[in-house]
């Protein structure tokens, strides 16, 4: 199972106790990062994620920026996520490094599906349970909703939205190939 932990500085009280947070987030196993911190300006952007980056390469951890390619490429990121109203996968495919994996943040099993079709290495769907932080995406897929997703999709599916230590296994019994989370991992 794929454990992706999304960041964010501000819940954390800031960007030291947010890398105290990636240091014991580390050590409970988790596969992939996503440096998510839209508030930060391009030159803390890479600061933050060359830091992150320095403590996960050690653990064979992927880190993955939201949005910004530019500062992935010099960061020397494993890859990019994109939010569902992005610049479409298959024009970043042209510049981003041909390894690198992309992602896409969707919300419905039509988006899930034009990602794949568009070339996307991953999906995130959400939100799958009741969840305080995406109250703008609508009402909650739920598990039978998610299967159906899962099951037209030859790429990672991952679950986003209300998964928590309790529901993160039934969501892998539906298909996810993992889970993804703020407060799944920050606590």
């Amino acid at each position: 199972m794929i454990r992706c932990y999304i960041t964010d500085s501000i819940a954390m009280g800031g960007v030291p106790k947010l890398l105290d947070a990636v240091r014991r987030i580390l050590e409970l196993g988790v596969d992939w990062i996503q440096v998510r911190e839209k508030h930060l300006e391009a030159g803390q952007l890479l600061d933050v994620t060359c830091r992150i980056i320095e403590l996960a390469r050690p653990a064979s951890v992927k880190v993955l920026v939201n949005t910004r390619a530019d500062v992935a490429m010099v960061a020397g990121a494993d890859g990019l996520h994109l939010p569902g109203n992005s610049i479409p996968v298959k024009s970043w495919r042209a510049v981003v490094p041909e390894n690198w994996l992309v992602g896409v943040s969707t919300h419905s099993a039509a988006e899930a599906v034009e990602a794949e079709r568009a070339g996307a290495g991953y999906v995130l769907l959400s939100p799958v349970f009741r969840s305080l932080s995406k109250p703008g995406y609508g009402p909650p897929l739920g598990l039978n909703a998610f299967a159906a997703v899962a099951g037209k999709l030859r790429i990672p599916l991952l679950a986003l939205g209300g998964v928590n230590s309790s529901n993160a296994a039934s969501c892998v019994r539906a298909g996810a190939a993992g889970v993804a989370g703020i407060s799944l991992f920050q606590g």
